[in-house]
């Protein structure tokens, strides 16, 4: 238990190190670099790609102190193994993914990353209704089916609240996170322009319904796969 516990502080606390400078590196980086690259350097980043890190690494940062936060404050304990996943999520997301430029050098990554994250905000919906379900203040029994009807749709609708927010920071600081554009700066047009955000829905769809699945056989069949997770 003690070496669980420290492993996990050591892997919050190498994730927090990281984002923190990531988070200096990018600020210096944002008044180095252009405003707009030359026309013979294509993947030169600009002022709006530096933006868009810092954004993502002080978002990260936060999000990264979510759950000790919501764990005291409503006195629920969420499972040492989501928490975990939570946080490579976030490592591979934003410095591997946007410092490192992994969602354009290793394919699929983008693609990855959101289907693992229907998985993950549906194991996050499945905790928050399991808890609902077993607390006695709520004197209510919900089906499996119900569970798991719950698990996909919160999944979903936190991955459509995601491209919302992406959508809003393109539009406010001329980013890319919808991948509207290709590296080069040069604007997809028509159904080109949409694939990006579709497939991000359709994979967090992929993810979530797998783990809606996941959890009502074992629920429905009380085999005790959610606890393992634990």
């Amino acid at each position: 238990m003690l070496k669980k516990l420290f492993n996990q502080k050591t892997l919050f606390g190498f994730i927090f190190f990281t984002m923190v400078l990531s988070t200096i590196f990018v600020t210096v980086k944002i008044f180095q670099a252009p405003t707009v690259a030359d026309q013979g350097e294509l993947s030169a980043r600009v002022k709006g790609d530096y933006t868009l890190m810092l954004l993502q690494c002080i978002f990260g940062t936060l999000a990264l102190l979510l759950p000790s936060f919501i764990a005291k404050r409503f006195k629920i304990v969420i499972p040492s193994g989501m928490i975990v996943a939570y946080a490579v999520f976030l490592y591979c997301a934003i410095y591997l993914g946007e410092v490192r430029s992994f969602y354009y050098k290793v394919p699929h990554w983008d693609t990855i990353l959101h289907t693992f994250s229907g998985a993950m905000l549906g194991a996050l919906g499945l905790t928050l209704i399991s808890f609902l379900n077993n607390t006695d203040r709520i004197p209510v029994y919900l089906s499996p089916l119900f569970v798991a009807i719950f698990t996909f749709c919160f999944a979903v609708a936190l991955g459509v609240v995601w491209e919302i927010y992406e959508f809003t920071i393109d539009s406010l600081f001329l980013t890319n996170m919808q991948k509207y554009a290709l590296e080069n700066g040069t604007p997809l047009i028509g159904q080109a322009a949409l694939a990006d955000t579709m497939k991000d829905l359709i994979v967090d769809c992929i993810g979530a319904l797998a783990f809606s699945v996941f959890g009502y056989i074992s629920l429905k069949s009380k085999k005790g796969w959610l606890e393992r997770l634990q």
